[in-house]
């Protein structure tokens, strides 16, 4: 059984040092996709504008700055409040978003106990996918298999000689 942990916040959308406009949001981290968190934008567009990057990456920039490339994430004051700011570059422009970290934070750390760092490979199911790859049908179909002769020589008159 997979499990989803969603949060609903409001980022705020920096269009200057001096302005910046609320956008409503959702975090959503899903246990069948556990390296990944989600984080979908409701911009008063058709349709709402989604992202997906690794977890380890925003779990890391609640502390210190990283990322690079599309997605950069670091931590810093803002008006007196503790935010994380979201640096996302696409083919379509750049933003720059504000969330409030202790939300960001409890949000985080649930899906941490739900699956903890390092063990997100125990929700993919490798194991029993590969447990079931190499396991033979049954002894009777390996007993069949390795007792048939798929080239049949001329001396066993497979030809029905």
């Amino acid at each position: 059984m997979h499990t989803e942990v969603e949060r609903d916040l409001e980022l705020k959308l920096v269009l200057s040092p001096e302005r910046s406009i609320a956008v409503p949001a959702r975090l959503t981290y899903r246990t069948a996709d556990p390296y990944a968190v989600h984080i979908t934008f409701h911009v008063g567009s058709a349709a709402p504008v989604n992202w997906t990057f690794a977890r380890e990456l925003l779990v890391e920039g609640v502390f210190r700055a990283c990322g690079h490339g599309d997605v950069r994430i670091w931590p810093t004051k803002v008006a007196g409040q503790n935010v994380v700011c979201l640096a996302l570059t696409s083919p379509d422009g750049d933003a720059l978003l504000e969330a409030p970290s202790g939300i960001l934070s409890m949000w985080l750390e649930r899906t941490m106990r739900l699956v903890p760092p390092g063990r997100e490979i125990d929700q993919l199911g490798m194991d029993e996918a590969l447990t079931r790859l190499l396991t033979p049908a049954g002894r009777e179909a390996c007993d069949d298999l390795w007792l048939s002769d798929p080239w049949p020589s001329d001396e066993s008159g497979a030809d029905g000689a």
